[in-house]
């Protein structure tokens, strides 16, 4: 069993090295890579991600990273795709083949087969002098030094640094598409993720009471509407312009300043111009401006008036963190 400081150094060495390989991509980058983007860009089909073994795996990955950046794309593994699977290339479709060494038995068997359907092939290799690089109408240099350690025979630098270059290729499209926040949110409705970027304040404050006071009420009046609307707080109008917010704590708070609780009003003791968050507002927004403030509950507003209130727990119940 190794000590914990030589796993500590092993870890270290690792991720320095993997670091060091995708910063040694940037300088093998070359006209190719412009022409694979407006390739794709132009593309009337699908792009075709393959490969073998790991190269697979990380295809895979690439072609979901594309579609959800809208650029469609598909995944087809190469020993499946001499086996029948090759009815998935169409036409107008783009091919991009995966491989480290270049030489892999699958698809050395797969390219023939690709030419002789007429599509483009676009190799992300790590071999220039491989059968796959001399093979492929355009080539994407992924030569690494060495992997992840020393002796390491697995890949891990360079699957590292196929999925680098997948990411380059996906940001790239997305940049020449002026693929924006609300784009992304289409293609991800769900999850934690899907919520941060379409959620609205709307859809979420009308679920809850409408806590509201005038600024005269007394406190008798402001603590039974707290209760009857379970939020922590009421909110102070006037005509329904906003003019403070009374919480829990400024009720505490209240009780160490006016002993005489009978004559309190609720505009003695609220909070003027407090936090507030348009209805047509990211739900995400508004949880960052609660942490921000160190608060639970924001007044939503509509045309600049009054209409309820988001708290935290209908942030958390959504799942949107």
């Amino acid at each position: 069993m190794l000590s914990f400081e030589d796993i500590h150094r092993i870890a270290v060495q690792v991720i320095e090295n993997e670091a060091s390989a995708i910063k040694g991509l940037a300088p093998l980058l070359d006209r190719s890579f412009g022409e694979v983007v407006k390739l794709m860009l132009e593309s009337k089909g699908n792009i075709v991600f393959s490969g073998v073994g790991k190269s697979a795996i990380i295809a895979q990955k690439i072609a979901a990273t594309m579609n959800s950046t809208g650029t469609s794309s598909v995944f087809m593994h190469a020993a499946d795709a001499i086996h029948g699977d090759l009815g998935i290339i169409r036409d107008d479709d783009l091919v991009v083949l995966l491989s480290k060494s270049g030489e892999t038995p699958e698809v050395k068997v797969l390219v023939p087969l690709i030419k002789l359907r007429g599509n483009t092939i676009i190799a992300i290799v790590g071999n220039r002098d491989s059968y796959l690089a001399r093979q492929a109408d355009h080539v994407l240099d992924v030569t690494v030094g060495n992997e992840g350690f020393p002796g390491n025979p697995a890949p891990t630098s360079s699957s590292t640094a196929q999925l680098v270059m997948g990411d380059a290729l996906a940001v790239c499209l997305m940049q020449c598409r002026g693929f924006s926040t609300d784009d992304f949110a289409k293609f991800h409705p769900g999850g934690a993720l899907g919520k941060q970027l379409y959620l609205r304040v709307r859809d979420l404050y009308v679920n809850n009471e409408k806590p509201e006071v005038g600024p005269d009420d007394s406190l008798a009046t402001v603590i039974i509407e707290m209760t009857k609307k379970r939020l922590g707080a009421a909110v102070v109008t006037d005509h329904g312009q906003l003019l403070g917010i009374i919480t829990d704590g400024d009720l505490r708070r209240m009780l160490l300043k006016h002993p005489d609780i009978d004559s309190v009003k609720a505009h003695e003791i609220m909070t003027p111009h407090p936090k507030t968050i348009d209805e047509n507002d990211l739900v995400a927004d508004a949880l960052q401006k609660m942490r921000h403030n160190s608060i639970t509950q924001l007044p939503v507003l509509s045309n600049g008036s009054y209409v309820g209130v988001i708290h935290l727990h209908d942030i958390l119940k959504e799942g949107v963190l």
